[in-house]
């Protein structure tokens, strides 16, 4: 299997998202944020380009003006703010940086590098690009631009997925350099912030880039592909074909009575008025849970918002098998009682044997159904 970090990203965030995209070879509309961050990593390059005379802040600020899409963005304003920020980030650059000074080894490399799975001997490729790999003074350094508006904490970034594979494809190019890992720096540019976060790299981390990496792809291969509804998929593309999301559209699909509309917007109304009813509340909470079960779906819309169906599931923790696990690597009083957002914070800097280990220990507890309404 060929996969890249990107749809490693988009499967553990959303599986079904991968499907669309990887399987079955949807093409999905760029949306405005992905369309900004192209010209912004554009521009960087187009910065940094050999050339005897670097480009000026002018010739960067003129190459972002004549590349920008006015098409994507819904109305000015939004056009305008977006613009604006961009003309931040470059000014901001050129503020902290001094261009002729770097030693650019690559721009936008391209690679892909085999993995093999020792369970089953199965081999795979993991392919990206590199925005920017740069020669230091005693080593090397490998920069991934980023145009988010949030920063990470350093915890992180010291753990962050990406740069690990990064690293494995630079030392499968220049693989005498494996000697010499405590001088290649790894690096996350927020360019909003004008700040860079820098690491490095164990060779224990590397390689459970790649197991990790084997796990997804192990996951996959089971083709189970499930919704998950997330503030990300506010910027997805599949909405019309998700079926988290299909009876939005429902003009376009022509499905639909009058009756189940109004069923729909009565239930969302009652639901936040302090004088409902609860017979005439439960009646149409049945009628929808039936439509959602004759129809299929978990979601539905109207004008008023959305109701969705819910599986509620509890998890426990198996407190003397986490703490067998825990213990041992002083991470046991990070979460005595078992508590479990202290057990998240501290997930994504255990090593990935141990997080499956943890995974492996939680049972469930209960579940239920429930109905949850976000107004429009």
């Amino acid at each position: 299997m060929r996969l890249s970090y990107s749809a490693l990203d988009s499967f553990q965030n959303c599986s079904l998202k991968y499907k669309f995209q990887n399987i079955d070879k949807i093409k999905e509309p760029k949306s405005k944020e992905a369309v900004f961050g192209t010209l912004v990593h554009g521009t960087m390059k187009f910065i940094h380009n050999p050339s005897l005379l670097p480009p000026k802040l002018e010739d960067a600020l003129d190459y972002f003006s004549k590349n920008w899409n006015s098409d994507v963005f819904e109305d000015e304003l939004e056009e305008r703010s977006a613009f604006s920020m961009g003309v931040a980030m470059i000014q901001q650059y050129y503020k902290n940086n001094i261009v002729s000074e770097y030693n650019i080894v690559d721009l936008e490399s391209r690679f892909a590098i085999e993995i093999n799975d020792p369970k089953n001997g199965a081999s795979h490729i993991i392919s990206g690009i590199i925005d920017r790999i740069d020669k230091t003074e005693d080593g090397y350094e490998i920069i991934d631009y980023k145009t988010t508006k949030k920063m990470p904490s350093q915890d992180k970034v010291d753990n962050d997925l990406q740069l690990s594979v990064y690293l494995n494809a630079f030392l499968a190019r220049y693989p005498k350099e494996a000697a010499n890992l405590d001088k290649i720096t790894v690096s996350l540019y927020y360019l909003k912030h004008g700040v860079k976060l820098s690491s490095t790299r164990t060779l224990e981390q590397l390689k459970n880039a790649n197991q990790l990496f084997l796990d997804v792809i192990a996951e996959i291969e089971k083709g189970i592909f499930v919704p998950n509804v997330t503030p990300l998929c506010d910027w997805c593309g599949f909405q019309k074909i998700c079926p988290m999301w299909k009876h939005k559209f429902k003009e376009e699909r022509k499905i639909d009575s009058e009756e189940i509309n109004a069923a729909i917007g009565d239930y969302i109304n009652l639901k936040s008025a302090i004088a409902s009813t609860k017979t005439q509340f439960a009646e149409l909470q049945e009628k929808i849970t039936k439509y959602m079960e004759q129809e299929g779906v978990e979601r539905v819309f109207s004008d008023e918002g959305i109701i969705a169906q819910t599986l509620r599931k509890t998890y426990k923790y198996d407190e003397k098998q986490l703490r067998e696990i825990l213990e041992p690597l002083d991470k046991w009083e990070s979460v005595l009682k078992v508590d479990g957002i202290a057990l998240k914070n501290i997930m994504s800097v255990l090593p990935v044997s141990t997080r499956q280990d943890v995974e492996r220990a939680r049972v469930l507890d209960k579940e239920s159904k429930s109905l949850t309404i976000k107004k429009k």
